[in-house]
Protein backbone atom coordinates (compact mmCIF):
# COMPACT_ATOMS: atom_id res chain seq x y z
CA UNK A 1 0.00 0.00 0.00
CA UNK A 2 1.14 3.61 -1.10
CA UNK A 3 0.29 6.59 1.07
CA UNK A 4 -0.36 8.45 -2.37
CA UNK A 5 -3.70 8.73 -4.34
CA UNK A 6 -3.57 8.14 -7.90
CA UNK A 7 -4.59 9.27 -10.98
CA UNK A 8 -5.13 7.19 -13.76
CA UNK A 9 -6.13 6.85 -17.28
CA UNK A 10 -9.25 4.45 -17.71
CA UNK A 11 -9.03 4.09 -21.30
CA UNK A 12 -11.28 0.75 -21.96
CA UNK A 13 -15.25 0.79 -21.09
CA UNK A 14 -14.75 -2.15 -19.24
CA UNK A 15 -12.83 -0.18 -16.87
CA UNK A 16 -14.76 0.31 -13.65
CA UNK A 17 -12.18 1.20 -11.39
CA UNK A 18 -11.58 4.28 -9.41
CA UNK A 19 -13.77 7.07 -9.37
CA UNK A 20 -14.10 9.71 -12.38
CA UNK A 21 -11.99 13.20 -11.50
CA UNK A 22 -14.62 15.45 -12.29
CA UNK A 23 -16.43 13.76 -9.17
CA UNK A 24 -14.23 14.65 -6.76
CA UNK A 25 -14.12 18.37 -7.15
CA UNK A 26 -11.46 20.43 -6.85
CA UNK A 27 -7.66 19.03 -5.05
CA UNK A 28 -4.79 21.02 -4.34
CA UNK A 29 -2.61 18.49 -6.50
CA UNK A 30 -4.20 19.13 -9.77
CA UNK A 31 -2.45 22.92 -10.03
CA UNK A 32 1.01 21.39 -9.47
CA UNK A 33 3.70 21.58 -12.39
CA UNK A 34 4.16 17.83 -11.95
CA UNK A 35 0.31 17.25 -12.70
CA UNK A 36 -0.63 19.40 -14.87
CA UNK A 37 2.41 18.48 -17.49
CA UNK A 38 1.08 14.64 -17.22
CA UNK A 39 -2.54 15.79 -18.54
CA UNK A 40 -0.78 17.79 -21.28
CA UNK A 41 1.72 14.71 -21.58
CA UNK A 42 -1.35 12.02 -21.90
CA UNK A 43 -3.39 14.68 -24.25
CA UNK A 44 -6.42 15.10 -21.22
CA UNK A 45 -7.59 17.28 -19.16
CA UNK A 46 -8.99 16.67 -15.51
CA UNK A 47 -12.29 16.96 -16.39
CA UNK A 48 -12.22 14.22 -18.99
CA UNK A 49 -13.91 10.79 -18.22
CA UNK A 50 -11.59 8.88 -18.44
CA UNK A 51 -9.39 10.73 -15.86
CA UNK A 52 -10.12 8.59 -12.65
CA UNK A 53 -8.75 8.80 -9.27
CA UNK A 54 -8.30 5.89 -6.53
CA UNK A 55 -7.35 6.35 -3.06
CA UNK A 56 -4.19 4.81 -1.91
CA UNK A 57 -5.78 1.29 -0.26
CA UNK A 58 -6.74 0.86 -4.04
CA UNK A 59 -4.18 0.74 -6.09
CA UNK A 60 -4.26 -2.66 -6.40
CA UNK A 61 -7.15 -2.10 -8.68
CA UNK A 62 -5.56 0.32 -11.34
CA UNK A 63 -5.02 -1.81 -14.77
CA UNK A 64 -1.40 -2.92 -14.90
CA UNK A 65 -1.31 -1.05 -18.04
CA UNK A 66 -2.90 2.23 -17.32
CA UNK A 67 -0.72 5.31 -17.20
CA UNK A 68 -0.92 6.23 -13.49
CA UNK A 69 0.73 8.99 -11.44
CA UNK A 70 0.95 9.32 -7.49
CA UNK A 71 -0.38 12.20 -6.08
CA UNK A 72 -0.63 13.57 -2.67
CA UNK A 73 -3.53 14.63 -0.84
CA UNK A 74 -5.02 16.26 2.32
CA UNK A 75 -7.13 14.17 4.99
CA UNK A 76 -9.95 16.22 3.65
CA UNK A 77 -9.76 15.81 0.22
CA UNK A 78 -8.41 12.03 0.72
CA UNK A 79 -11.65 11.40 2.59
CA UNK A 80 -13.91 12.86 -0.13
CA UNK A 81 -11.75 10.85 -2.75
CA UNK A 82 -12.67 7.78 -0.89
CA UNK A 83 -16.67 8.79 -0.17
CA UNK A 84 -16.86 9.35 -4.05
CA UNK A 85 -15.55 5.67 -4.16
CA UNK A 86 -17.25 3.82 -2.06
CA UNK A 87 -20.39 1.98 -3.40
CA UNK A 88 -23.96 3.54 -2.12
CA UNK A 89 -24.16 1.52 0.78
CA UNK A 90 -20.69 1.38 1.75
CA UNK A 91 -20.81 5.41 1.59
CA UNK A 92 -24.30 5.61 3.69
CA UNK A 93 -22.80 3.64 6.65
CA UNK A 94 -19.61 5.43 6.86
CA UNK A 95 -21.98 8.71 7.01
CA UNK A 96 -23.94 6.88 10.35
CA UNK A 97 -20.34 6.09 11.44
CA UNK A 98 -19.39 9.68 11.32
CA UNK A 99 -22.44 10.92 12.97
CA UNK A 100 -21.61 8.21 15.18
CA UNK A 101 -18.72 10.11 16.56
CA UNK A 102 -21.08 12.48 18.59
CA UNK A 103 -24.17 10.09 19.81
CA UNK A 104 -23.90 6.32 21.32
CA UNK A 105 -27.27 5.22 20.60
CA UNK A 106 -27.24 1.32 19.12
CA UNK A 107 -23.36 1.81 18.62
CA UNK A 108 -23.28 -2.24 18.59
CA UNK A 109 -25.91 -2.29 15.90
CA UNK A 110 -24.57 0.44 13.45
CA UNK A 111 -20.78 -1.35 13.93
CA UNK A 112 -22.51 -4.73 13.29
CA UNK A 113 -23.72 -3.39 9.94
CA UNK A 114 -20.77 -1.53 9.09
CA UNK A 115 -18.84 -4.64 9.15
CA UNK A 116 -21.72 -6.44 7.38
CA UNK A 117 -21.66 -3.81 4.87
CA UNK A 118 -18.09 -4.72 4.07
CA UNK A 119 -16.47 -1.41 5.47
CA UNK A 120 -13.04 -2.44 6.66
CA UNK A 121 -12.06 -2.63 10.06
CA UNK A 122 -9.92 0.25 10.23
CA UNK A 123 -12.11 2.82 8.36
CA UNK A 124 -14.72 2.31 11.10
CA UNK A 125 -12.24 2.45 13.97
CA UNK A 126 -11.15 5.80 12.13
CA UNK A 127 -14.62 7.19 11.30
CA UNK A 128 -16.27 6.30 14.61
CA UNK A 129 -13.50 6.79 16.59
CA UNK A 130 -14.09 3.52 18.83
CA UNK A 131 -11.26 1.56 20.26
CA UNK A 132 -10.61 -1.09 17.97
CA UNK A 133 -10.55 -3.96 21.04
CA UNK A 134 -14.72 -2.39 21.20
CA UNK A 135 -14.92 -3.09 17.49
CA UNK A 136 -14.09 -6.95 18.11
CA UNK A 137 -16.30 -7.33 20.86
CA UNK A 138 -19.26 -5.92 18.79
CA UNK A 139 -18.82 -8.44 15.58
CA UNK A 140 -18.19 -11.27 18.41
CA UNK A 141 -21.88 -10.72 19.58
Amino acid sequence: MTDDAYLFLAMSADVWQGTPLALVGELECLDTPAVLAWFTAQGVNPASAVVRIIPPEQTGLIPEDAERLPVPLSEEELERVRRATATDRVAGIEEELLAFRDSKDNRDGLLRRALAAGVPAHRIVELSGVDPATLSSASLD
